[in-house]
Order: C-alpha cells, then structure tokens, then sequence
C-alpha cells in the first residue's frame, strides 16, 4: 500500500492509504474538501474511514464523504457513533480492509474511548502519541494516557507512527526545556527544525526514533528521573508521567 497525507486547518494531517487498484482508506477526515480534491486528482475509489476520537477536527468532513460515496464503510469508537460511524468498534476488534488486517487498540486519554488502529508498519493513533509529545488530556487521566503509551511502545520498533498533527517541532522545544543537554533531542531538534523551514513534514515518525525522542516514552530514563528528583520525588511511572503532561500544559 501507499501512504499519503493530505493538509488540513493549520497542522492536521489526513492519511490516506491506497493499493496498486486505486482503491483507499481514509483516517481522521476532520474535513470533506481536501479529500475529495485528492481522490479526484489521483483518481482513489474509497472503500473505508478509519475515525480515531469524536473531535470535529478528526471527524468533520464525514458526512460530507459519505454523501458522495454512500457505501463506505465508516469505523469507530462508541463515541463516533453520531458523527457518521456505521460500524462501531472496540478494543481487539480486526478489520480487513484492502487486504490488510486492522487491530483496533483502546488508547483512552485524549478522550475517554479514543482507539487506534494498527496494521505492520502503519499505526493510525490520531491524538495519543505525537511525534516527541502525547496528545492533550481533554477527558481520561494520566493514568490511562500512560497505560495507552506502554500499549504502543510493545508495538515493533519499525513501526510508523501515523500521528495527527504536526506538532514535533513545539514538543521537541518543550522537551529540551526539561532535558536541555540530551543528545538525541537536541539532534533531532536541528533536523526537524530544517524540515519545518523547508515546509516539510516531520510525519511520519519511527517508533524506534519515538523511544529515544519522546519523553512521553522515557519516563524511566535516568536523566529525566533525576530532573523530576530535583523538584519533587515520584516513585512511580505514572506519577512521572503525569507530572510530564502537567509541564507541557503549562508550557
């Protein structure tokens, strides 16, 4: 399959897969017009939408998908059932679709029943894990967020991390305001920060880069350990965890 992303509102990304037939599948179409543009100009015949959470910026451009091509099939959490979904779907659940099987992950944080969808190498984790961040803690708990991170840390390590928004450069310089002398971040700052000047994207990242970038997955990392140390004392992931997610908040 080929993977494409298409632009919308100022830093989304739809992605789009299709096979050597022409035939796609879309993720998170927050809105209709970018979409239909594309699929006219590369000629795709949707089959599937893969919806990740309820918010309008993943979930927009729907009904206006489903208006022009009535017989895809739309799947999604409990909490995209009014927002176009016809075939709701769960943690474990499997769908194949353009001959690949899909396995829907329950990654609850960003909103309460947010789920992903992975198929080797493509893992479609809409507002959970950011390159270098995590997503916003809008309705679950640290807590579960942490618990949706080691879910997507098991996955391969070659594993492409098919985020929604670009949002690596503004977390790697949070990132560096925690851990200001790390190597891996402070290379991988540079590098991004070239792409970004060139207006290109950053998306998408490599789980194995992610383990060494994302601090969201270092919570056991000595470094950051020792940071945390010198304001207060967390014994446990989770607590570091959320203490991370409290900084980026008011970052």
């Amino acid at each position: 399959m080929n993977l494409n992303s298409i632009p919308a509102f100022q830093d989304n990304y739809i992605w789009v897969l299709n096979d050597e037939q022409g035939k796609c599948l879309i993720v998170d179409p927050g809105e209709a017009a970018p979409v239909l543009k594309a699929i006219e100009e590369q000629q795709w015949q949707p089959v599937a939408i893969l919806l990740t959470h309820h918010h309008n910026d993943h979930v927009g451009g729907v009904k206006t998908l489903l208006e022009h091509y009535p017989e895809v099939v739309v799947y999604g959490p409990q909490e995209t059932a009014g927002k176009g979904t016809n075939k709701v779907v769960k943690e474990g659940d499997k769908a194949v679709i353009l001959g690949h099987e899909f396995t829907v992950i329950a990654t609850p944080g960003h909103t309460s029943g947010h789920i992903s969808y992975f198929s080797f190498p493509y893992l479609f984790c809409g507002d959970t894990m950011f390159s270098a961040g995590c997503g916003r803690l809008f309705e679950g708990t640290p807590a579960q967020m942490y618990q949706s991170f080691q879910k997507l840390n098991a996955l391969p390590e070659d594993t492409l991390i098919c985020c929604a928004h670009e949002y690596t450069l503004s977390n790697l310089t949070f990132s560096l305001s925690v851990l200001p002398e790390d190597v891996h971040l402070t290379h991988y700052y540079r590098e991004v920060k070239e792409l970004r000047a060139k207006n290109q994207k950053s998306l998408p990242s490599i789980l194995k880069k992610e383990r060494q970038i994302n601090l969201f997955l270092r919570v056991n990392d000595i470094d950051l350990i020792n940071k945390i140390n010198a304001e207060t004392t967390l014994q446990h992931p989770e607590e570091r965890f959320a203490w991370l997610r409290a900084k980026k908040d008011s970052f």
